[in-house]
């Protein structure tokens, strides 16, 4: 029995769709018949057409692209084999690629979302990881169960007046608790345990988190007395909450603030609150937010920014990183970015590279949270967003901030701060631009800036180039002759003569994609097994137009190829005087003539074809 087994996708530049070669493994086996069907019964341009306003253009379908921001389409979709590709960002893949880069979900979870939409059942390959998903799934029920309670209890009881009261303080409305699902656990040591024990099990209550075994064998709840905020996965479903005790508990209420604990449904460093409902927003945007409390994300969503994320009670990982990196590439950090030091520095200017983003802060008003200030001027918020510094001019601006600027030891000084901050950096080019700046600021010469640095580094770092850059919205120019060759013997085998062979091309990426579409596998099967260069190729080549005048197409390829020829013996004879490499030199170039003058004919194609085959031949028997 075979199983689709596939790692999760990671993200990768411009979002491109890396292939593997082989078959990659999965946590959750489906069966890879089912895997097949699903893709099969998927209209991707229904499922894209949910995000992207497509087009027909020819037999293609194309829009703006999901990825990456741009003005002018260069997002095309084949509707005819069930594949996509951005001539921009270089984004490429399937129905379940697109599922899992626009949705942020693993392999497994897309073909389930997508086999829901489809009717489809699917089966797995063992009664063991079909057990696995049943029991995340009934986990996931029984903390939705959980969430509708304490939201319930917070709307309707009276033992959360002080709660409703509390919330009412923060600014929050009516219409944001029911949104976010703001819940109330009360401060009884058991009522959520009693409320749901005819649903589920003790084990279920404790696997989840939303219970403990007291000292006695007993079952109490882990959240008393704390309004709740749920935490959603990226797909929506619940896996945890977040607790604060009121303003005003006594210490036997525990720390300020609670989360639940790790489960097989809830890990803090990889999860984001709200990434469920600003997905969307961030691919829109091109960016997200990232605050540090829930409230913050609430306030951002009533600010009109709900492009908004928060970790759940620990610091940024690069866990995170990856999740948002899957839908935009501009990170704002709404809190102070400063506070953290070099460490969290030096890994923020690690991830900046490794998964090409760009990292901002956005200067908030000394004291404030990003939840206070969209409800006081959510304009002013809206204008410290968008006008967000770079990670690193930020903090050289908080260095020289502290400074003196009206004496000269002063900017000396605030100058040794911010080349402090400056050294940090792993970019030889982005270190001396931000060192001008500073010396421009603090009215001192470059070049002895340039020293102090050059003192500072007593171990030299990677020296960094220019970043990669930004996917543009570049129109795709139109295949070259030797894509137009390989796109008739994708899409029509019988118009392309036996005497074409791999042997003609120029490039050797393209002589391997000829040769493995030689073989008659399926594109989408290629798109699969391909690797690398060639796995990109194929992704790219899947979304093109068939030529239209094969004969032409297939006479320039062989002509091409004739003067390729021409120019190496051109350059052989001259340099070892052979009399015959000229004869045949120009029988070659007559037979190229010919070929120009009369519009590629393809009796002579295949004749210069035979020609340079011949004195390939000869060649390789200097006794002919």
């Amino acid at each position: 029995m075979v199983t689709c087994r596939h790692d999760p996708l990671p993200p990768a530049p411009g979002h491109r769709c890396r292939r593997s070669g082989r078959r990659r493994r999965l946590n959750v086996g489906i069966l890879a018949e089912d895997v097949a069907r699903v893709r099969e019964a998927t209209d991707i341009v229904g499922l894209i057409s949910n995000t992207v306003a497509l087009r027909k253009s020819g037999r293609r379908w194309q829009g703006l692209c999901p990825f990456h921001s741009e003005k002018t389409p260069s997002f095309s979709v084949n509707a005819e084999e069930g594949l996509y590709y951005c001539f921009g960002c270089r984004a490429s893949g399937d129905a379940i690629t697109f599922v899992r880069q626009t949705e942020g979900l693993d392999f497994a979870a897309s073909v389930e979302m997508l086999a829901a939409r489809a009717g489809i059942s699917l089966r797995y390959d063992s009664k063991g990881e079909a057990a696995q998903s049943g029991r995340r799934k009934k986990l996931t029920e029984v903390v939705a169960a959980a969430t509708e309670w304490y939201h319930e209890r917070l709307l309707q009881h009276p033992d959360a007046g002080a709660a409703r009261g509390y919330l009412r303080s923060r600014g929050l409305t009516g219409d944001e608790v029911r949104s976010f699902k703001v819940g109330w656990a009360p401060s009884e040591w058991d009522a959520l345990c009693a409320a749901l024990r005819s649903r589920t099990s003790a084990a279920d209550l404790t696997e989840t988190g939303l219970a403990v075994v007291s000292s006695r064998g007993g079952l109490i709840d882990n959240f008393r007395g704390r309004v709740l905020f749920p935490v959603f996965d990226v797909r929506g479903d619940p896996v945890g909450f977040g607790g604060r005790i009121l303003p005003g508990a006594d210490g036997r209420s525990g720390p300020k603030y609670k989360n639940s604990p790790e489960s097989p449904l809830y890990a803090k460093s990889r999860l984001l609150y709200g990434l469920n409902w600003a997905k969307e927003a961030m691919v829109r945007a091109g960016e997200v937010i990232v605050c540090e409390g829930y409230t913050d994300v609430i306030g951002l969503h009533a600010a009109e920014l709900p492009q908004a994320v928060a970790t759940c009670g620990t610091s940024l990982t690069e866990d995170h990183v990856k999740t948002m990196r899957r839908f935009c590439d501009r990170v704002v950090l709404a809190f102070d970015a400063d506070a953290a030091g070099s460490a969290a520095a030096e890994r923020i200017y690690q991830w900046e590279s490794a998964h090409q983003l760009d990292v901002y802060v956005a200067d908030l008003p000394a004291g404030d949270d990003p939840d206070d200030l969209a409800r006081r001027d959510p304009e002013d918020l809206r204008e410290r967003v968008s006008g967000a510094r770079p990670f690193l001019a930020y903090r050289i601006d908080r260095a020289l901030g502290r400074g003196n600027m009206n004496t000269t030891e002063g900017r000396v000084r605030a100058a040794d701060a911010a080349l402090a901050v400056i050294d940090e950096h792993p970019s030889t080019i982005v270190r001396d631009q931000y060192l001008m700046e500073v010396a421009d600021r603090c009215r001192l010469p470059p070049d002895r800036l340039r020293e102090e640095v050059a003192r500072l580094r007593r171990h030299p770092g990677p020296d960094g180039g220019p970043g990669a850059p930004a996917a543009g919205s570049s129109l795709p120019s139109g295949p070259s002759i030797e894509e137009q060759i390989l796109l008739l013997r994708m899409h029509a085998p019988a118009r392309l003569p036996a005497w074409i062979t791999a042997g003609l091309f120029a490039s050797e990426l393209h002589g391997r994609i000829f040769g493995l579409l030689a073989d008659g596998t399926p594109l989408v099967q290629l798109t699969e097994v391909a690797e690398g260069e060639a796995a990109t190729a194929l992704a790219r080549l899947a979304v093109r137009e068939m030529p239209e005048h094969a004969e032409q197409v297939i006479g320039r390829f062989v002509f091409d190829a004739a003067s390729r020829w021409i120019t190496e013996v051109t350059r052989t004879a001259r340099t070892t005087g052979d009399a015959g490499l000229g004869r045949r030199l120009a029988e070659v170039q007559l037979a190229c003539a010919e070929m120009r003058t009369q519009n590629w004919p393809p009796e002579v194609a295949e004749r210069l074809v035979l020609l340079l085959a011949e004195e390939s031949s000869a060649c390789e028997d200097p006794q002919r």
